[in-house]
């Protein structure tokens, strides 16, 4: 959520940043509400006071033998106007919070101009697109051929974009996912978490998916919704948390399995295991300073590219444009890793910074050292990656002619010492 006084004071840099996001201006009804609120909690005030000067009145013209009854039925008037104006002010709120939960976060000043994916900016490329002398195959040929991918009975058992994996495909996945926390807590300094993957709506509109996005969310008949990555979970463990700035920066990790409807992906990505409605991840999320946000960035995303890097995979970094950036992000890096069967980059992780977006939804804050007051804290999230996808990375680039699947060396370990993947594995 943004800063309502930063809106009252910058009203047309506010309908700039708006137009970065191909919005409409909002300033003058934000700023109209605004007003009206304020001048209705005056009057508020006023007659609050009012209301407790009279009602000690009465006691002091009931001792002197002075006539309450005026007094008396002032205050009782002053009631029934304190009330409706308490009413008129929740609701006045509750309209401005509505308002303001559904305004997009303020890009920073580097992030490109642009309407969609086509106008994302390559920042860096790692490796080279693997030379294969024989067709490449994609991840769910292979996986069927090997016997070890299976969408049909996943279909049968819970409907389409789920996928049932086995064997040492199965294990293969596990192995990503070990190998991703191990790198992330013994290396990179993050603190693994096992957190709900069932969480309240408020954690939800903490990280921004509420109210604007419920209808990509998996709903519970209880009220409470399944993660749709775990980045809900790893950032609320701050909310309405007051930390020292000697606790900060806060990094966590966590391999959670996540769930989205895809309510908006029609046709898109329906064969194979791209596009799944369950699919695991290891997600990061830190919790810094302001002077501390962007240099996280930075280094988150270098975090998730160095996975890659130790798995050899080719890939590309892009800063995605204006129009790409997603609700809560200030600022996104997509790390986008090459598919041979697809002959295509595809995106396997974003890393974005939201600056004091979620925090001020969650009341997140810290007091800086030496002070008495306190500030809100910045937080940032990075997919570290997301393990489905990379697993089809792995096999569509160790992929040979006979349809095996050579294991990268530093999975081996986790896998064993297996070197191959063959039907007979």
């Amino acid at each position: 959520m943004l800063d309502l006084k930063w809106i009252r004071e910058n009203p047309d840099a506010f309908d700039v940043a708006l137009a970065r996001r191909k919005a409409e201006p909002m300033s003058e009804m934000i700023l109209q509400m605004d007003e009206k609120k304020r001048h209705l909690q005056t009057e508020l005030q006023t007659a609050q006071a009012r209301r407790n000067e009279a009602a000690k009145a009465i006691g002091k013209a009931k001792a002197s033998g002075e006539d309450a009854e005026p007094l008396i039925k002032e205050v009782a008037s002053l009631k029934t106007s304190v009330q409706q104006m308490e009413a008129d002010d929740r609701e006045l709120s509750s309209q401005m919070d509505e308002l303001l939960s559904g305004i997009p976060n303020i890009l920073k000043d580097d992030v490109p101009v642009g309407v969609d994916e086509a106008d994302n900016i390559e920042v860096r490329t790692f490796g080279s697109a693997p030379t294969l002398d024989f067709a490449p195959k994609e991840h769910y040929e292979l996986g069927a051929d090997l016997g070890m991918m299976d969408f049909e009975t996943a279909a049968k058992l819970s409907g389409s974009r789920f996928v049932v994996t086995s064997g040492k495909i199965a294990r293969l996945e596990r192995a990503l996912a070990a190998f991703m926390i191990d790198v992330h807590t013994e290396e990179k300094g993050y603190l693994e978490v096992s957190p709900p993957v069932i969480v309240r709506g408020n954690a939800l509109y903490g990280t921004s998916q509420l109210p604007k996005f419920e209808e990509d969310l998996y709903k519970l008949d209880t009220g409470s919704y399944l993660i749709p990555t775990a980045e809900v979970s790893l950032t609320n463990l701050v909310n309405d948390t007051i930390l020292t700035e000697a606790e900060l920066p806060l990094r966590y990790t966590a391999h959670t399995l996540c769930f989205r409807s895809e309510a908006g992906s029609a046709g898109k990505d329906t064969a194979g295991m791209l596009r799944q409605h369950q699919f695991a991840k290891v997600e990061m999320v830190s919790i810094t300073t302001p002077e501390q946000s962007e240099e996280e960035h930075e280094r988150m995303t270098g975090c998730a590219e160095d996975i890659l890097q130790r798995l050899e995979l080719s890939y590309r970094v892009v800063v995605l444009c204006a129009g790409d950036t997603g609700f809560g992000a200030r600022k996104t890096y997509d790390i986008e890793v090459w598919l041979p069967g697809q002959d295509a980059y595809r995106e396997i992780s974003s890393c974005s910074v939201c600056g004091d977006f979620q925090a001020r939804r969650m009341k997140a804050r810290y007091r800086p050292e030496g002070a008495k007051g306190t500030r809100f804290v910045h937080t940032l999230n990075g997919s570290g990656l997301a393990v489905g996808r990379t697993l089809i990375a792995v096999m569509e680039n160790y992929q040979q002619a006979d349809g095996s699947i050579l294991v990268p060396e530093v999975l081996r370990p986790y896998m064993g010492g297996l070197e191959s993947i063959s039907a007979e594995t």
